[in-house]
């Protein structure tokens, strides 16, 4: 069993930077591969990044890559999500979750956040 509880969305103006953090508890975190997904008022969940166990591999939507840069400290049982040059369109809840392989597929991950708000305005 794994618990997820996301920290670090907020207000920011279009342009701006937010760092994501995703806290898992138990000691299996580093086994699991790690995603990012989100949801914006309306629309349906969508991939944003993933990583791999160990951090060697990691997987962007086109929409962030260049942009965003997904990364883990196994050490602190922890993800990241750090954001940069922030658009409108990507206010959105994000939500983390934990599964066996590195997908782009929410169904494929086993467990999941309650999610953090993020709202960049224009």
């Amino acid at each position: 069993q794994v618990q997820l509880v996301e920290s670090g969305g907020g207000l920011v103006q279009a342009g701006g930077s937010l760092r994501l953090s995703c806290a898992a508890s138990g000691r299996t975190f580093s086994r699991y591969a790690m995603g990012w997904f989100r949801q914006a008022p309306g629309k349906e969940r969508e991939f944003v990044a993933a990583i791999s166990w160990n951090g060697e591999r990691t997987h962007y939507a086109d929409s962030v890559k260049g942009r965003f840069t997904i990364s883990r400290d196994n050490a602190k049982n922890t993800v990241y999500l750090q954001m940069n040059s922030l658009k409108p369109e990507d206010t959105a809840v994000y939500s983390c979750a934990a599964g066996m392989v590195i997908d782009t597929t929410a169904s494929l991950y086993d467990y999941w956040g309650q999610g953090t708000q993020v709202t960049v305005s224009s």
